[in-house]
């Protein structure tokens, strides 16, 4: 008997779990709401750039694509931090051969649809938006936006990797008795600038750092490209003194980053049309459960949408698809087991990957620039340096681990909780790298 599956979404989490489904071999059929984007210009402007990271890449190997998307992928190996003089301060992501990868969301979903296609066989079908769910027949209903035609499917399994709008599963799951659904919007919204490449194509800024302009309130953070560009995005809230809704002329935009990112300005006379060029967007977190229901499971930012300062959106989308396909080599794929398992393992590490979202933007917006947190950070190295079993940074336990994200949101809380004990010392600048705070931490995880 052929074994059939849908997926809604050809994003990257469905373009991805395309491949996975098709290695088990099922005859996989997409459907998108969009139109194809590999036959548009595809640009800066809609879409936060990617960091791709250690559990992305896990996922990607695993399905036997990696070395297919690393041509596209430009190392990070530490962040750049620009204060209101042009002064630079370095700050490493992890050990020396660590890194974090830069890569167009434009660039990796063409790419992830071709894949999807020529090595899952999977077939994709565009501008159909899902409008109804039976998710017990795992059956869908779908309208053509161009013929306006209404089709219906029906598959063993359905999957929702449809973004954090899922029409799947607001026409089936948000009509559940006892379904908890929660939105949250934060305050501040996103636009993106497009910073070309000097006249001869190389980078005006080091491609394999992230760039990043704390200001307190807002920031500017800035992603290499591999054509020598850089998507920047300026976070910052809606309303307020210094917020979206104050710049309000062309004046008032050019003034606020002639005066807020000087060395920025200076290297980009293209900013005003650049400004014009994108929308404002906003941002927000969505959580929900259950994840499962009948014959249908949700996926990526369909369960669990969060915001972008961690870089583990499309990463832990990613450990979906990985967590699910040995879930269903262990289960043999009984579907009511792998779904089972599947939400009660990762439902926890969905809240978590938010927690820390949220914890990254105070972390990149208020603290990076800060002399005594980067301090923090040295002690924080140089004593997973010395003890590499008692300490794991928790960007390295998040960005270079496959720890799951609720064991690494506690054990970094606890982290926390230590280092604010340590510097609190008077005296902590001069006797940072002695041996009495090295006996000091330790005896503080023993406490």
């Amino acid at each position: 008997m052929e074994k059939k599956a849908i997926i809604v979404g050809a994003g990257l989490v469905g373009s991805l779990w395309a491949v996975y489904l098709s290695k088990a071999g099922y005859k996989v059929t997409i459907y998108e709401r969009r139109p194809d984007i590999r036959k548009a210009e595809i640009t800066a402007g809609k879409s936060i750039n990617l960091a791709l990271s250690t559990r992305g890449w896990k996922a990607l190997n695993l399905a036997g694509i990696d070395e297919q998307i690393k041509p596209i992928a430009i190392p990070m190996y530490g962040r750049i931090m620009h204060d209101l003089a042009g002064n630079e301060t370095y700050q490493a992501y992890g050990k020396d051969d660590q890194a974090i990868y830069s890569i167009s969301r434009g660039d990796l979903n063409a790419k992830m649809m071709d894949i999807a296609e020529q090595t899952g066989g999977a077939q994709i079908f565009y501008d159909h938006k899902c409008v109804d769910v039976d998710l017990e027949a795992g059956k869908v209903v779908l309208q053509n936006y161009v013929t306006g035609e209404t089709v219906e499917d029906t598959a063993d399994v359905v999957f929702a990797a449809d973004g954090a709008f899922s029409a799947v599963r607001y026409n089936g799951m948000q009509k559940l008795d006892r379904f908890d659904y929660m939105q949250d919007y934060i305050d501040d919204g996103y636009k993106e600038l497009l910073l070309p490449a000097n006249e001869d194509g190389s980078y005006k800024l080091d491609k394999n750092a992230l760039h990043i302009w704390p200001r307190g309130r807002f920031m500017l953070i800035a992603l290499a490209n591999d054509d020598g560009s850089f998507t920047c995005t300026l976070f910052m809230p809606f309303e307020g003194e210094n917020s979206f809704e104050a710049l309000k002329t062309d004046a008032d935009v050019d003034r606020f980053f002639k005066e807020t990112f000087p060395d920025f300005y200076d290297m980009f006379p293209g900013l005003i049309d650049s400004w014009h060029d994108h929308p404002l967007s906003s941002l927000c977190i969505i959580r929900c459960f259950p994840w499962t229901k009948g014959k249908v499971a949700l996926m990526g930012d369909a369960a669990h949408a969060t915001v972008p300062f961690y870089g583990q959106g499309m990463n832990s989308g990613f450990e979906d698809c990985s967590v699910m396909y040995e879930l269903m080599l262990k289960h043999n794929e009984n579907w009511d087991k792998v779904f089972e398992e599947y939400e009660e393992l990762r439902k926890p590490d969905g809240d978590a990957v938010q927690d820390l979202s949220v914890h990254n933007y105070y972390v990149m917006r208020d603290y990076v620039g800060d002399p005594m947190f980067l301090l923090q950070k040295k002690i924080e190295k140089r004593f997973s340096d010395l003890y590499p079993d008692k300490w794991m940074p928790l960007y390295s336990q998040v960005s270079f681990s496959s720890i799951r994200y609720s064991e690494a949101w506690a054990q970094g809380m606890k982290q926390d909780k230590i280092m604010k004990q340590v510097m609190d010392r008077p005296d902590i600048e001069a006797v940072w790298d002695s041996k009495e705070i090295e006996v000091n931490i330790l005896n503080l995880i023993d406490a």
